[in-house]
């Protein structure tokens, strides 16, 4: 069943147009991948979907409803979260109080508390009063992630979350990914790692330049259509 969807989405950062036209859709316990180069529109479209970047009403439609012009606090009032690229941690603040703060964003009862992210992420519980600019870089994504789903989302549209990471801190994230879908949440991954994202991912879009130029299941795609996709 579809759950999220875009229609000719488009997304402007003042005069420079960033997507042309953009469809993907997400169904109900589906993990998808957006991959392409720098620049392609990947972190673009999930900050459309997020509500940071303004859009036509019926460009992203939930459940069927258009939600394109709603407020980013609306949106995850409606069950979207999103998980930043960069992080975005209240620096002033220790780990629980940002995961807290994440329940403060949606009134949504679900399996999320406090108690199941640190069982999801153990590491988190043991640096509960660090600051959380002292984190290792794992550790604040892992921290990012658990404030996101703090607010029991539908969906959740995680940007980059293997960016600047060892491989095995990589492993520990992706691991979590399953868990996450078992709690009844569907998953947008946009991801430079494409071995990663097919992995990951049930179904797979590249972009390039701000268009879909490939769409498919990861076993379904040869390397050459993707290269091809990915770079022109």
């Amino acid at each position: 069943m579809q759950l999220l969807a875009t229609q000719q989405l488009t997304a402007f950062y003042g005069d420079f147009q960033a997507l042309y036209g953009v469809d993907i859709r997400l169904d109900a316990g589906e993990t998808i991948a957006i991959i392409g180069a720098n620049g392609a529109g990947k972190s673009t479209l999930l900050k459309a979907i997020a509500g940071l970047i303004p859009s036509p009403a019926d460009s992203v439609l939930l459940d069927g409803i258009p939600i394109g012009a709603k407020r980013a606090a609306d949106i995850v009032r409606l069950g979207v979260a999103l998980v930043p690229e960069g992080r975005r941690l209240f620096p002033s603040l220790n780990v629980e109080e940002n995961l807290l703060i994440g329940g403060q964003a949606s009134k949504h009862a679900g399996p999320w508390t406090l108690d199941r992210v640190y069982r999801l992420f153990p590491v988190l519980k043991e640096r509960r009063s660090s600051a959380a600019p002292i984190l290792s870089g794992g550790q604040q994504q892992m921290a990012a992630i658990g404030r996101a789903l703090m607010s029991n989302p539908r969906v959740l549209l995680c940007d980059e979350i293997s960016l600047g990471l060892a491989p095995i801190v990589i492993a520990d994230i992706y691991a979590a990914l399953p868990q996450i879908k078992a709690e009844g949440t569907s998953v947008v991954l946009v991801e430079q790692d494409i071995a990663q994202a097919m992995k990951a991912a049930d179904r797979l879009y590249c972009f390039q330049e701000g268009r879909v130029s490939l769409e498919g299941r990861p076993g379904e795609l040869s390397r050459d259509q993707i290269h091809h996709a990915y770079f022109g």
